[in-house]
């Protein structure tokens, strides 16, 4: 969404237009969503974190700096509500169980049968893998890798500077990489 038109949905918002957000929702819902998974692994919490961001966002509107891009500021939202959950979890004791997977990106349909297979597959391994990993790396892999995020957005949405995000993406990728080995997959296979 470009820069400008979310400013004018947040100033509508601010004026009362509570339906001017439904399109930021739409507009970082599936990021979001995968995001929250990589954190949470399991689908029920991330749409509860997701659902939580959400409201906290739009009800703190008034202190958010319209100069900034809303997406950064929101991802920094939901990281905050997925490690509150994860320190919920920890504090009952609960197992992180991944109940449901979710696709990185949307199937294309022109993928025959044999595709969407292999891709559910590579899909499976992935999300594995990245079970096998401690949080700040999947964090991490999913905001740049999975999302696509520059360095200078990760910065903002963890409250790190630069070369420290060069430097986790580095060392989470490498301990992707070791997780795939240890599964016996080889990241580079046909």
């Amino acid at each position: 969404m470009q820069p400008e038109v979310e400013r004018e949905l947040i100033l509508k918002c601010r004026s009362g237009g509570a339906q001017f957000y439904e399109p930021l929702v739409r507009a970082y819902e599936a990021s979001g969503l995968r995001l929250a998974m990589g954190m949470l692994g399991n689908g029920d919490d991330a749409r509860d974190a997701l659902q939580d961001a959400f409201v906290k966002a739009y009800t703190s509107l008034d202190r958010f700096d319209s100069k900034r891009s809303f997406g950064p500021w929101f991802f920094q939202i939901l990281r905050n509500q997925c490690r509150d959950m994860i320190r919920s979890r920890q504090s009952r004791g609960k197992l992180e169980v991944r109940d449901e997977r979710l696709e990185f990106r949307p199937a294309d349909f022109e993928d025959g049968p044999e595709r969407a297979r292999q891709r559910r597959a590579a899909t499976e391994v992935l999300w594995d893998g990245l079970a096998r990993i401690g949080e700040e790396h999947r964090e991490i892999l999913v905001l740049k890798e999975l999302e696509g995020f520059r360095y200078s957005e990760i910065a903002k949405i963890l409250d790190l500077p630069e070369g420290t995000v060069a430097s986790r993406l580095y060392h989470a990728r490498n301990a992707l990489k070791s997780a795939l080995d240890e599964m016996g997959v080889s990241p580079f296979e046909g």
